[in-house]
């Protein structure tokens, strides 16, 4: 008779110790959610960091809800993700008194494309994306590899000078650059970069990478 009166008060006494322990593991899991909200701005702001470190030895201006979280540091001038062999001619004629001296030169460059790491690369951290902001790409140099002399003929009277050679010797270069910016080498460039911060980047949201236009400034953080 004891035995079954005392059944149903131990059930009964297991109910409260019961519900106080769903009511733990609820706050627990309440307090898990609520540090992991809290943190993930600062854990997205440190993979960000990690990647552009990475990838372009730069620490990029990180913003979070509209704070900057980290100022723009970098540990290098400029970062050339892209360098192309460029080969150029140019010709030279000049006609004085009916007597025509000329040149024509050929010339191999190597040819870099990139960007300036003093200009502004900014993250923008939302719940629902990543907006990362970066200068467009330029035409970092220009580097002579090879200058031939194709032709070297003075006219009777018209004779080539040292200021002619040294005059077109200064052009080849800038026909190197201009080649490169007609083949968009520095779209290349651009291309290169997204693709690299793109596959380094591990984040949550989506990844939008846009180049040459610049955030409005945010608040400093305090």
């Amino acid at each position: 008779m004891n035995d079954a009166s005392t059944q149903p008060r131990a059930r009964r006494s297991a109910w409260p110790l019961a519900f106080v322990l769903v009511a733990l593991i609820a706050a627990a899991l309440v307090a898990l959610i609520f540090l992991r909200i809290e943190n993930w701005p600062a854990r997205t702001a440190r993979d960000l960091r990690a990647a552009f470190i990475d990838v372009a030895h730069l620490q990029p201006k990180i913003i979070i809800k509209n704070r900057v979280y980290l100022e723009q540091t970098a540990q290098m001038a400029e970062l050339a993700t892209v360098m192309r062999k460029t080969e150029v001619e140019h010709e030279f004629l000049h006609t004085w008194a009916g007597s025509t001296k000329r040149v024509q030169l050929h010339g191999t460059f190597l040819v870099k494309a990139g960007f300036d790491l003093h200009k502004d690369f900014s993250v923008d951290v939302r719940p629902n994306e990543i907006d990362v902001r970066l200068p467009a790409a330029q035409i970092l140099g220009v580097e002579e590899e090879k200058v031939d002399v194709l032709a070297y003929e003075n006219g009777y009277w018209n004779r080539i000078s040292a200021e002619d050679i040294e005059s077109e010797l200064r052009v080849m270069p800038q026909l190197a650059r201009e080649k490169a910016t007609q083949a968009n080498l520095t779209g290349e460039a651009e291309r290169t970069l997204k693709e690299q911060l793109e596959q380094k980047i591990k984040t949550r949201q989506p990844v939008q990478v846009r180049f040459g236009n610049p955030l409005p400034e945010p608040a400093s953080a305090r």
